[in-house]
């Protein structure tokens, strides 16, 4: 095998199409659909994925995204759950491991990799993730040379298909798991994002994505989402799911038809709203994913559409818990590397291999950047509201939810930060930009990205300000109107409809 070989193919797959003008030659793909038609009822199938019996939230809430990145990705925020395990924090009036507080788990390609596995055995995956993935080549199934074979079947539709990286995912990790297995014994939550190349959107593995296919995501093998959220194109042929409409027993929530219909909805959420229509109306017979990096680098879809969608104040949230809740830290994981290349030292280049690199980095990059940028924004709204909804409650309202005596209807503070390799000086990043996007890495590789993983989460300024080992950063005063302008009433309690919805 060769190495750099790899690398290239694995960088550059997304756009080697143009070499269709000179190999005429198809192969064969295997990636038939197995997900299975949801045959019984939608309540027990949300039972296996207990999906009504969410992690316990007290007044802290605690989630983290992995970003895409092959072993790189996987090791730098293996290091960052390293930081977690060494940092006690006090939850509840209670010191505690920040590990076994993680509420919430969202992973892309190779981040999605460390997130089902930890979600599958918890602290456990500590122990032992290292030896079975980030030591281990995850290449050894795979076809990965540059040869006039495999570049004839990447046209055809991939040079791998869904049956070599699968079986080795389940051999080495998961060992046949499936969904109903991913989200038992609490706390986290796990959420696992490929990308629907045909809609253009994010595809979530959550029950409403399967809903939507009347498919049934409890015996869904974490192997096969794995593989489709690191399908690089080209390198990976498509994992295929297949949709079964037509009298499904299961109905879409509400807000699907609520945001496909709203000129103000954000794009993201009107989309993938769009996407679960068309699955249900049966306008597609199978779904095509792809690396879920292609339209969402840092996993952040499933968390802003669960705000998107709610329609009470407090949601995703339940009215108790978002009395309760005081602190909300929310790191993303970024082993995304930085420029580089000569070639911007020259009038010529980029050309060949290079275009093609810089091109889908530029590509992955500033999609990110901007589903960073809008989901800080997005938690700055629900922080607003979240505190205008608690201010405007009862007294009788605040006993029958909960709040102790002396309760301050402002005291919720969010924290949102990035975890990346520009935040540990110039030379340490520039040594670990310089590491490849592969399945395979030098030991020596692997321990200084989980050292500078663990490094960047506890000298990160965010994280030290909700540990308050600096000071807390002011939040910016709730939106005033005009000078003049009434005061707003006091917002409507949400109807029962509505906050079972939300919850």
């Amino acid at each position: 095998m060769v190495g750099c070989g790899f690398q290239r193919l694995f960088r550059a797959g997304r756009i080697v199409a143009f070499a269709a003008l000179v190999v005429g030659c198809s192969q064969v793909i295997h990636n038939d659909p197995i997900n299975l038609p949801l045959s019984g009822d939608p309540q027990q199938v949300a039972a296996e994925l207990n999906t009504d019996t969410r992690p316990t939230l007290d007044d802290t809430i605690v989630a983290v995204t992995f970003s895409g990145g092959g072993t790189r990705a996987a090791a730098f925020s293996y290091g960052v759950l390293q930081g977690f395990d060494d940092t006690r924090a006090t939850i509840d009036g209670h010191s505690q491991s920040l590990l076994d507080q993680l509420d919430f788990v969202s992973g892309v390609s190779g981040g999605s990799v460390l997130a089902a596995y930890y979600g599958l055995k918890k602290r456990a995956a500590l122990a032992d993730f290292k030896e079975r993935f980030l030591l281990a080549n995850g290449e050894e199934s795979l076809q990965t040379s540059l040869s006039f074979l495999n570049l004839a079947k990447g046209l055809s539709g991939g040079i791998n298909d869904t049956t070599a990286f699968p079986r080795w995912l389940d051999a080495h990790l998961f060992y046949g798991a499936t969904f109903k297995d991913l989200n038992t014994g609490g706390r986290p939550l796990v959420w696992i994002n490929a990308a629907d190349i045909y809609n253009r959107t994010a595809f979530i593995f959550a029950d409403v994505t399967f809903r939507a296919l009347c498919s049934n995501l409890a015996d869904y093998p974490v192997s096969l989402a794995v593989a489709a959220s690191a399908a690089v194109p080209v390198v990976f042929a498509p994992i295929v799911i297949q949709n079964f409409p037509g009298g499904c027993p299961a109905a879409l929530p509400p807000w699907v038809e609520r945001a496909r219909h709203d000129d103000t909805a954000a794009p993201l959420i009107r989309s993938y709203a769009d996407a679960l229509e068309r699955y249900r109306q049966g306008e597609l017979k199978y779904v095509k994913l792809l690396d879920g990096g292609i339209v969402d680098n840092y996993g952040l879809a499933g968390f802003t559409i669960s705000l998107l969608a709610t329609n009470a104040p407090y949601g995703p949230l339940s009215p108790r818990e978002a009395v309760k809740l005081r602190r909300l830290l929310f790191m993303v994981v970024d082993a995304g590397r930085g420029p580089s290349g000569a070639w911007a030292q020259t009038v010529a280049g980029p050309s060949g291999v290079d275009l093609i690199n810089a091109a889908s980095d530029t590509a992955t990059n500033s999609g990110a950047i901007g589903s960073y940028t809008s989901f800080d924004g997005i938690m700055g709204d629900w922080r607003e509201r979240l505190v205008n909804w608690r201010c405007h409650l009862s007294e009788a309202e605040r006993s029958r939810l909960g709040a102790p005596p002396g309760w301050n209807c402002k005291d919720v503070r969010f924290f949102v930060g990035r975890v990346s390799f520009d935040q540990l000086g110039p030379d340490r990043a520039a040594a670990l930009n310089a590491v490849e996007t592969r399945l395979r890495l030098p030991p020596q590789q692997v321990d200084m990205l989980i050292d500078a993983g663990r490094d960047a989460l506890t000298g990160n300024a965010v994280f030290r300000a909700f540990l308050g080992q600096t000071p807390q950063p002011s939040h910016p005063p709730l939106r005033r109107k005009p000078a003049g302008t009434p005061a707003a009433a006091a917002p409507p309690a949400a109807p029962p409809a509505q906050q079972a919805e939300a919850q």
